[in-house]
Order: structure tokens, then C-alpha cells, then sequence
């Protein structure tokens, strides 16, 4: 990786050799991550574009912006690259729970010392 990459203020987005990158939504309000979700070129264009955060279904190969169904949508306060700009932060208004269970964000179970889970955001 080179120096210029990492300094630079130019966006150029290191996708993965699927042609992802991994986006986290934070609620801009609170600081919560909300959850974890993948964007291709298409997707970031589409959400710089429309402040609407769009993702790219890795189950269903498609293009899905969040809430169009559900309508617990994702208006993109900001958007934010990593240093080496692999990583995507979006800083979200989340209208609704941002989990497909009902949860608050996709982050609602803790991993105890004995390796067992318990729930920290009824769904």
C-alpha cells in the first residue's frame, strides 16, 4: 500500500476480489454501529448520489437499498473511507430497527467467557 494512498484526498476505494467492500452503518445521532453490510461500485455510486444507503446482497446478487421493503431506511448523514480506504463508514438516520430480526442494530447478542450468547436488545 503507498504513502499516496493513504494521505491522499482523492476516493479510490479498494474493492475486494469480488468487487466488494465492506460498509458499517452508524446511527449519526447516537455513535451505535448498527450493522455490517457490503457495497460494490454500483452501490457507493448509488448512496453519494441519493444519501440512501444501498448495499449489494451477496445471497441474492442484487443491488438492495435498505428499507425498501421493510421502509426502515438509512439516510446517509456521511460518508467516511478508511486509510487505506477499504473500509466503509456511514453515518446514518436509521428510521426503524437496522436488523432483518426486529433488533435495534444486527450487533444485539454478547459473546459470554464461556462462549455462550445473550441477548442485549430485545427484537
Amino acid at each position: 500500500m503507498s504513502a499516496d494512498l493513504e494521505t491522499s484526498l482523492t476516493l479510490q476505494p479498494r474493492f475486494d476480489a469480488n468487487g466488494l467492500i465492506p460498509a458499517i452503518a452508524q446511527d449519526a445521532a447516537s455513535g451505535r454501529v448498527l450493522m455490517l453490510a457490503w457495497m460494490n461500485a454500483e452501490a457507493l455510486r448509488l448512496t453519494l448520489e441519493t444519501g440512501q444507503a444501498t448495499y449489494w446482497s451477496r445471497s441474492r446478487q442484487a443491488l438492495w437499498r435498505k428499507g425498501e421493503t421493510s421502509g426502515h431506511t438509512q439516510r446517509v448523514v456521511e460518508a467516511r473511507i478508511d486509510c487505506d480506504q477499504d473500509c466503509l463508514l456511514l453515518r446514518v438516520e436509521q428510521i426503524g430497527p437496522a436488523c432483518h430480526t426486529g433488533a435495534g442494530d444486527c450487533f444485539y447478542r454478547r459473546i459470554t467467557e464461556d462462549g455462550t450468547l445473550t441477548r442485549t436488545d430485545p427484537a
